[in-house]
């Protein structure tokens, strides 16, 4: 394939500082090496150019940073609908989670002008399902999902166009550990396919991708995949914007990836919320490549 590699280096979803860095923490860690070395091409673009939030004042305390994060994911839709009308594999490196409404609205108007049905797999320790509504902290981080399957503030629903990204039946939430009260309504409201740590706990995590792969493989076109490093343990990972004890295990999150490169199905992939200021020797960013990687095809034989 031919991958291009886009950062964006934002945190003005997040609670906290440092996931602004996660781009170039995964560029230091040899991302575009260790695709090529599976037989990719690989260019990397750059960065969208993101305004440091020293330079904003926080207009909606319930939707902090809104016009600056609105702006910076218009402007990463027009990038990624570009990348795919070229056919290209675009690989998303953040950020904070936020960037994923950027990413799925370009993909999503791609899909609608060539009449494809867009697929989701969204691995993450956190629903992101709030809104202005029900967000206990403002930070939008907590609210993609929900935008790009149609709720929520309209500025949100409404990057790259007035329809709605993703169809729920096609798509899936994986890993998911922590969810706030009023949230949960809103996953339910949805009709999302969801599985928590504990139905990974239960039956395995080569069950649940593998039910979910050949459930969205029969209904979708394209598929994309969007992985919080968060989603991860942190005994593996603790270099995230926000750890949540009890995630995936490293060779769980490897099987997850390995199972998605062996259905050949992924057609996009983007990798958020590595934040190098809490970890330890660039730790998460390592293993960010090295899980980039398996989805891409990378094999021990």
């Amino acid at each position: 394939m031919r991958v291009r590699i886009v950062g964006v280096p934002m945190d003005l979803g997040a609670g906290r500082r440092g996931v602004d860095m996660g781009p170039s923490a995964m560029r230091i860690a040899g991302i575009a090496d260790r695709i090529r070395d599976i037989g990719h091409v690989v260019t990397d673009e750059g960065d969208i150019p993101v305004k440091i939030p020293e330079s904003q004042e926080i207009e909606n305390q319930k939707l902090k940073y809104l016009p600056e994060i609105v702006r910076v994911t218009t402007i990463l839709a027009n990038k990624l609908e570009q990348i795919m009308e070229a056919g290209d594999f675009p690989l998303v490196l953040g950020g904070d989670h936020s960037i994923a409404i950027g990413t799925i609205s370009g993909l999503a108007r791609y899909a609608r002008n060539h009449n494809l049905r867009l697929g989701l797999i969204w691995i993450d320790a956190h629903a992101d399902m709030n809104t202005q509504l029900t967000t206990p902290s403002g930070n939008i981080h907590g609210m993609p999902l929900a935008a790009v399957l149609g709720e929520g503030a309209r500025e949100l629903v409404t990057v790259g166009g007035d329809f709605r990204k993703v169809d729920p039946r096609n798509a899936a939430l994986i890993g998911v550990r922590t969810i706030d009260r009023a949230e949960k309504d809103i996953v339910k409201k949805t009709g999302i396919a969801y599985y928590t740590m504990s139905d990974i706990d239960k039956y395995g995590a080569h069950r649940i991708i593998s039910k979910v792969l050949k459930d969205l493989r029969e209904k979708v076109d394209i598929l994309h995949v969007s992985f919080d490093m968060d989603s991860v343990d942190p005994s593996v990972a603790g270099g995230v914007g926000t750890p949540a004890p009890g995630g995936l295990s490293y060779r769980e999150a490897h099987l997850i990836m390995e199972n998605i490169a062996d259905c050949t199905c992924m057609t996009s992939l983007e990798v958020t919320e590595v934040n190098p200021i809490l970890d330890t020797k660039n730790q998460t960013a390592e293993f960010a490549t090295e899980i980039i990687a398996s989805a891409l095809g990378k094999k021990i034989i």
